[in-house]
């Protein structure tokens, strides 16, 4: 799980020569190892001693040892061209808006978002599968119980020419879990050993207490250079250009302004079953506009050539230039099937005056979705319900008897409703200003302890509700939560806007300095180890976390523990859902919408695979120019 997107970066097979007897022969004898749970006793026995071409977590992966190319890639692609695009999505330390790194697995500093262009993996999912990944810098993996050993392919290069060795493996996932950001840092932690048993062999050995999702999240993890990186501190925020395991380079730039990522004309994962039909384009340039709306004219002159529109009445109104009246710019709508994950405005709760969940759960009942929808988003929109939306994770109706049995041991802990049917956000069924919501809000926030003074709300101490909109400075944000606010004024809550600029944006973020903020994380459709950075006790005290509300309940903990420990899919997505019961009565957040596609628009320029991944738009990976 992330908050961006990591496009493939290389494949299982092709002609890189394998380098092991056992290796060789795993065309012919191998099939993939399902990695649900982690095999123990006569299981390893079995397994033990034979390569793999892939992991999964559940079933098999789709693609057996020899395959030639992903489903959903062009293998006779040409290469060349720029693709040109604003940030739309990002992860780790990548702030859309500005840059001053270049390293994206720091807590330090802001690197520019599709930095991981840059860099390769042991592994690379298969994008069309819920949890596959396949050989990528490793051609092999080999599986006794815990262990699991990574057999490099010879021959593989950094972008400086230099080999990549099996302690450039050992001293990423050792930087990283020691003084990376903890989003990368933290399920790194349930690794008991990392070591090179040769050049070309490293060995992960995995703690006892680490979930079956845990060895196909850390292969794909990047491989970085030791050697530059023992020249060069890792911690440090800097904008020296790193030596790299990836397709590109970071090539010409300007702090804060635009990155070009640089196509290397020796990248060995071009001859592999993954690198078939990927990382087409000659360079891929980022830039970077404080405001949308510059963006959007960017677009329209061509400076852009592709854009993913965010925002519904921009969709719905402004897209009527002369260049889509000449065709030249082409718009189309793409289905996304992945979770969509949980988009809202997020409660602060390590502050007091959110402590009481009926403080937060009264904000809830003063946002009037269904006019925000019908008056600036056009009807674009459906009201997000749950926190796995858009996947068989979400709970609905009744619990089944599998998420009862989960919960019962917590009851006396829970709020009943967590029994009966699941929770949905509040409707607004008027048009004249959402009174009867209001009017729950204000008997939620007297049941809080609050009371009336001076047109406003105080606790006992005295201390006025006031509730501040943290956000990087951008009209539309404003526009969205100005008649949230103008609702949260007339119960009393004393509410405004904060626009910073994007650097302290960032910083404030890192350090839970906020009482409301706005984000949306998209989930994996099987989550792995990562999940814990959103919703744990632990990640809630530590800075940098994904966990921005600071969610710290027991019962989440177990349901988390259920969800990663699960044999079946069957067990993790009643857990899921037991989960997602438990988190929508804790009242963390105000959800706000999600729509199920993917709305692009791009220049006439590039070709498009016939097949979409199920589970991503890689455009970046897996288009390519006609101009190419």
């Amino acid at each position: 799980m992330s908050r961006g997107r990591a496009g493939p970066a290389g494949g299982a097979s092709g002609p890189l020569r394998l380098t092991r007897r056992r290796v060789l022969e795993l065309a012919g004898a191998a099939t993939a190892f399902t990695a649900a749970p982690l095999l123990t006793g006569a299981a390893a026995a079995a397994q033990a001693g034979t390569p793999r071409h892939a992991l999964a977590v559940f079933g098999e992966p789709r693609h057996g040892p020899d395959f030639a190319h992903f489903d959903y890639v062009n293998p006779d692609a040409p290469r060349g061209g720029e693709l040109r695009l604003v940030p739309s999505s990002f992860a780790g330390n990548q702030n859309p808006q500005t840059f001053n790194t270049f390293n994206m697995y720091i807590l330090r500093g802001d690197s520019p978002p599709l930095m991981q262009l840059a860099h390769s993996a042991l592994m690379v999912r298969g994008l069309d599968e819920p949890d596959a990944v396949y050989g990528h810098i490793a051609e092999a993996v080999e599986v006794e119980g815990r262990r699991y050993a990574f057999f490099l392919r010879d021959g593989l290069t950094f972008s400086d020419g230099s080999p990549i060795t099996a302690a450039d493996v050992v001293y990423s996932l050792t930087a990283i879990r020691d003084q990376g950001h903890p989003g990368y840092a933290e399920p790194l932690k349930r690794i008991a050993a990392i070591e090179a048993a040769d050049d070309l062999t490293a060995v992960v050995s995995f703690a006892d207490d680490a979930s079956n999702r845990l060895p196909p999240l850390v292969a794909t993890y990047p491989v970085l250079s030791k050697a530059w990186y023992e020249a060069n501190d890792f911690t440090a925020a800097k904008l020296d250009v790193p030596v790299t395991s990836g397709a590109y380079t970071v090539g010409d730039y300007a702090a804060g302004r635009y990155v070009t990522f640089q196509r290397r004309p020796d990248y060995w994962g071009d001859r592999l079953a993954t690198g078939a039909g990927h990382n087409n384009f000659g360079s891929v340039r980022v830039d970077f506009y404080r405001e949308r709306t510059l963006a959007f004219e960017a677009f329209k002159t061509g400076k852009e050539n592709f854009r993913e529109e965010f925002t519904s009445k921009v969709w719905a109104t402004e897209y009527t230039f002369p260049a889509i009246q000449r065709g030249e710019v082409v718009r189309r709508v793409f289905p996304d099937a992945r979770p969509a994950g949980a988009q809202g405005w997020f409660i602060n709760t390590r502050r007091g005056k959110f402590a009481d969940k009926r403080t937060r759960e009264a904000l809830g009942w003063a946002f009037d979705f269904e006019r925000t929808n019908r008056d600036l988003f056009h009807g674009a929109y459906t009201r997000t319900p749950s926190f796995f939306v858009n996947s068989d994770m979400m709970a609905e109706g009744e619990p089944t008897s599998a998420e009862v049995a989960l919960l019962e041991p917590f009851r006396d802990a829970l709020d009943p409703a967590v029994f009966g049917p699941a929770w949905l956000p509040p409707v607004s069924e008027d048009q004249g200003g959402n009174r009867a919501n209001l009017r729950r809000a204000a008997q939620l926030l007297d049941e809080a302890g609050w009371t009336r003074q001076d047109g406003g709300l105080v606790d006992a101490d005295g201390e006025r509700l006031t509730l501040d909109y943290l956000y990087p400075s951008e009209p539309t944000s404003e526009r969205i939560f100005l008649p949230f606010a103008n609702a949260l004024r007339a119960i009393g809550v004393e509410a405004r806007a904060v626009p910073v600029d994007a650097t302290q944006y960032q910083l404030r973020i890192v350090n839970f300095d906020f009482d409301l903020v706005t984000t949306r994380f998209a989930l994996s459709p099987t989550p792995d180890d990562a999940i814990r950075q959103f919703f744990s006790s632990e990640s809630a005290a530590r800075d940098g976390s994904y966990n921005l509300a600071g969610i710290a309940d027991p019962v989440i903990d177990a349901m988390l523990d259920a969800m990663l420990t699960a044999a079946t899919r069957e067990e993790m997505v009643a857990a899921a859902r037991a989960m997602d019961r438990v988190l929508r009565l804790g009242h963390y957040w105000v959800p706000q919408w999600y729509k199920g596609e993917h709305t692009v628009a791009y220049w006439d320029e590039f070709g498009i695979p016939e097949t979409k991944p199920r589970y991503d738009l890689p455009v970046e990976t897996t288009w390519w120019s006609k101009n190419a």
